[in-house]
């Protein structure tokens, strides 16, 4: 493809400077791209601001002034108002530019956006990313990619910029798919992450204790390492929110009754996570999923140290 990525000269579109967008297009201006940036509430542009981005007043702004325009916003619905609506990306990029969804979204929905990008000239790539606000921050994110060989190659000092793991899955909807997989194993994970938590608070251990015998050993996972340490300390604070989670592992179930296969596992977990957001936790990190499933053997986490 024409498409050269340069730093310095390479022109970056970014919408959605939340948790974790904030953080990944923060290391694309320290790596020395000139940045456009877009997020509905606009305060929330303040620190890539400071760092030198221009902002704009609509995805359509931002796309008519950019090369490569990324988007990691909430939902679905809002992938297709950025993307493809009247004031969206795809109205105002210019032919041979590439639209990056970072968003966890449909792979339905990614298809579109790629046919439609086409059909103007224009490259899309979707590219859901896994590791939270720590990875973010960090730039050690596991980006997971779905579009074409040359486009993924060319936009790879972008996504080094980001992340760490960066593996292209196949075509058009093979990174949300992908991202798919990596919820899945996430749900049931976070489960045993947190009973075995509540096992060991319910049998007198101290739990940092514990930590140090079961992190590191066949036990072990990403959520125990870096959400245990969280629960453990009652910050339940987002890294990823609860709803966003719910919103995965609807598209998961939604996709698995689509290819006719049974998950219940992942119903299970979303169950729990309904329990999560009816407590009021639905905008506190997925580990919350503790207070949930303490909630259920009348165990008050949070004041257990005074019990």
């Amino acid at each position: 493809m024409a498409l050269q990525i340069e730093p310095g000269k390479t022109r970056i579109g970014w919408i959605g400077t939340g948790v974790m967008g904030s953080s990944m297009c923060g290391h694309l201006i320290a790596a020395g791209y000139q940045a456009t940036v877009y997020n509905r509430t606009r305060s929330k542009t303040d620190a890539v601001a400071a760092k030198g981005a221009k902002v704009a007043s609509s995805p359509r702004e931002v796309a008519e002034a950019s090369d490569v325009v990324f988007t990691i916003v909430g939902y679905p619905r809002d992938v297709r108002e950025v993307v493809l609506g009247e004031q969206g990306t795809l109205a105002g990029v210019k032919a041979g530019a590439v639209l990056v969804d970072m968003t966890t979204s449909e792979p339905a929905l990614a298809v579109e956006i790629a046919e439609r990008a086409k059909a103007k000239g224009v490259h899309s790539v979707d590219a859901p990313v896994s590791g939270g606000d720590v990875g973010a921050k960090e730039a050690r994110l596991s980006i997971m990619i779905g579009g074409e060989p040359e486009v993924v190659d060319a936009l790879r000092p972008l996504f080094d910029a980001m992340g760490k793991t960066i593996v292209r899955q196949g075509g058009p909807g093979a990174g949300q798919h992908t991202k798919m997989v990596n919820q899945v194993l996430i749900a049931a994970n976070m489960i045993g992450v947190c009973e075995a938590l509540l096992y060991g608070y319910k049998a007198g251990l101290d739990l940092e204790t514990v930590m140090q015998s079961v992190a590191s050993g066949a036990a072990g996972s990403w959520s125990l390492s870096n959400l245990g340490p969280r629960m453990i300390a009652d910050n339940f604070e987002p890294g990823f929110f609860v709803e966003h989670f719910l919103k995965d592992m609807g598209i998961a179930l939604a996709e698995s009754r689509r290819m006719n296969l049974a998950l219940p596992g992942l119903a299970l977990a979303e169950q729990l996570y309904r329990a999560v957001a009816a407590q009021g936790y639905d905008r506190k990190g997925t580990h919350a999923l503790l207070l949930a499933l303490a909630s259920l053997s009348n165990i008050d986490w949070k004041n257990r140290k005074n019990a």
